[in-house]
């Protein structure tokens, strides 16, 4: 008897330390998650801005273009957006402890099933981000397409400088073409990519108020308020 309850014991006293190591990489894992919120939220911050400045780029290169007086007048400033507002880059979301997760079956360790939903749904909202910018890339294309016959390549190359950096110019260049129709064309696919940008500044904005309420939410549950 005495050897069965002893048997026993080491038994449930093996059990006891399996599931507070459990406990111990769930807590782990939620940390490192809030670790990563917050750097999605910083991440969102400054693309947040930079859609903003986008957008105020090509709402101005637009009104040049639908004027080609304005746009003569304004050479220093049309090659400036023509050349910045369009630029644009992917979301670098940080997935790093939902990738461990993912590939170690980590993900039963999170026992509390509402916060492993709201982890999974969080992340799930990247995807339309990912398709947009798949979108804008091929608007970009277009817009390259019709820019090649506007804009001198010579001037855009004099706009760089060392750091990569764009410049203005400061001598009204002149373009290309100032062919109303191929303004107006290029001035659609203007407007199809602010609509883009548009649509992209709204879900990043809804995107960091979710990664700044899961984070709250897992800070809550899991006690990591003074952490």
């Amino acid at each position: 008897f005495m050897l069965f309850f002893a048997v026993f014991l080491g038994f449930v006293a093996e059990n006891i330390r399996e599931h507070q190591v459990e406990i111990s990489r769930e807590l782990e894992y939620v940390k490192s998650l809030t670790e990563d919120l917050n750097d999605d939220v910083h991440n969102l911050d400054s693309m947040i801005a930079f859609e903003q400045t986008g957008i105020e780029q090509l709402d101005t290169l637009i009104d040049l273009l639908d004027d080609a007086a304005l746009a003569k007048q304004n050479g220093d400033e049309i090659y400036y957006v023509a050349r910045q507002g369009p630029r644009e880059y992917p979301f670098p979301v940080n997935s790093r402890t939902l990738d461990q997760l993912k590939s170690s079956g980590g993900f039963l360790l999170i026992r509390n099933v509402e916060a492993s939903n709201q982890v999974i749904n969080y992340y799930n909202q990247y995807s339309p981000v990912k398709l947009l910018e798949n979108n804008y890339s091929l608007e970009f294309d277009d817009y390259k397409r019709v820019a090649a016959k506007i804009f001198d390549s010579e001037i855009l190359r004099r706009q760089e400088n060392n750091a990569s950096e764009i410049m203005r110019s400061h001598d009204n260049p002149s373009l290309l073409s100032y062919d109303t129709n191929l303004l107006k064309e290029l001035s659609f696919h203007v407007v199809q990519m602010n609509g883009s940008r548009r649509s992209r500044l709204g879900m990043f904005q809804a995107q960091k108020a979710k990664a700044v309420q899961l984070k709250l939410y897992l800070q809550k549950e899991y006690h990591l308020e003074n952490e």
